[in-house]
This record gives C-alpha cells, sequence and structure tokens, in this order.
C-alpha cells in the first residue's frame, strides 16, 4: 500500500552507512557516497549510544541536504523525527509502519525489512514506500542475519509485491548484482561492497551505479 502522498523513485543502489565496516563516522560516509553518485542513503548503526547516533545523524543530514541527498535512519523513528530526516526504516522488531507514519511527517519515506513470505504479505497492507527483502546471500555486516532467500526467495518476494518497489539486501557483490536486478529486484542495497575499502567508497559507488545503468 503506497502511500499516495509521496512520488517516490527508489535510485538503484541503496547504500547503507556502518561505521564497523569502513571506520568512518557517518557524516563522512555519506560524503564519499554523494560523491560517488548517492541520492539516498540509509544511516545504520548498531553499536552506538542513541545521543551519540543522534549527533552523527544530524552531521549527516547536513551533509547531505547540503548536497541534495536523502537520509533514512534505519530503526530509530525518535532519531529520524529529532533531527528531520528524509524517512525511516524499520525491521520486523521496530515499530510498525503504520505507526512510523502517524509519528512522522506524511512525505516522509517509509520502508521496511522483510524475510519470508508472511512478512511480505503483511508488507504490502502498510504505509510503505518500499519493501526490502533478504538476505539474498550470505552476509558479514549482520550477526543476526535471517536464513538466506537466495534468489528464488527475491523472485517470490516480487511475485508477492507485484508494483512495490522491492529493494534487495544481503551479501550482494558487484559480481551478484546482475543477477540480483534480473530477478526483479528495483534497487540493491550495499553496505561491505561499498565500504569495506574506506579509500575507494566514491569509486566503488560511481562503478556500480554506471553498472547499474548499462
Amino acid at each position: 500500500m503506497i502511500p499516495n502522498t509521496l512520488q517516490f523513485k527508489l535510485p538503484k543502489i541503496y547504500p547503507i552507512t556502518d561505521v564497523r565496516v569502513s571506520g568512518l563516522s557517518h557524516a563522512e560516509q555519506v560524503a564519499r557516497l554523494i560523491d560517488g553518485g548517492a541520492t539516498l542513503i540509509q544511516l545504520r548503526d548498531k553499536v552506538s549510544a542513541p545521543r551519540d547516533f543522534l549527533r552523527q545523524a544530524e552531521a549527516a543530514l547536513s551533509v547531505a541536504h547540503s548536497n541534495g541527498a536523502r537520509l533514512i535512519i534505519n530503526d530509530r523513528v525518535d532519531i529520524a523525527l529529532a533531527v528531520g530526516a528524509d524517512g525511516v526504516h524499520v525491521g520486523q522488531s521496530d515499530l510498525r509502519p503504520e505507526i512510523a507514519r502517524r509519528l512522522l511527517k506524511s512525505q516522509c519515506i517509509i520502508g521496511v525489512s522483510t524475510h519470508n513470505v508472511v512478512q511480505l504479505k503483511f508488507a504490502i497492507k502498510q504505509p510503505v514506500d518500499y519493501v526490502a527483502f533478504g538476505p539474498i546471500f550470505e552476509t558479514g555486516t549482520k550477526k543476526d542475519s535471517e536464513p538466506v532467500a537466495g534468489l528464488e526467495g527475491l523472485r517470490s518476494a516480487r511475485a508477492i509485491l507485484e508494483g512495490i518497489p522491492l529493494v534487495a539486501i544481503g551479501g550482494i557483490t558487484e559480481a551478484t548484482a546482475p543477477k540480483v536486478f534480473e530477478t526483479g529486484a528495483d534497487s540493491i542495497a550495499l553496505i561491505a561492497a561499498l565500504l569495506s575499502d574506506s579509500t575507494q567508497i566514491s569509486r566503488n559507488m560511481r562503478r556500480i551505479l554506471a553498472m547499474s545503468a548499462e
């Protein structure tokens, strides 16, 4: 159920920040990703204290908005609301999308993570702008990762979501990205493929964006 108040188009590449993988602050990651062509970035932080994440989110949002990019906060609806982020991405253990929609501005972007058929069928009834599904492959950036869905799982997700924007996530690399798009993803969320070498973030983003446009 896509909100009629939003005219939202997913970029092909949806980068997600991670201070542990990159070794950089969220603001610096955002700057380098934007330099590589990113227009929508998700801030994800599973380790920082809430006050520190709030401070970092404010700094990252300033960088994003000064460069014409949009910023989504992972999990923390309260922080998204406090800093005036462009949206929030919620997981299965976070606030339901319908509650997040009531708390945030009507034009805010709301995404939700799903991992199986039951969650997908629930998601299509929620006021979300996109649905993320995965992990598609094995991933090392999330310790409590769900079972791998594979390309067959992604294909099933595409059929269930019909016209709803679908973000594939989990262990996707530059080499596997073309197959993921072919299977039905509208966008791919990347962490390690972009951030593992902090000196190459802009270059990685630029290269994978170019590949996705082919």
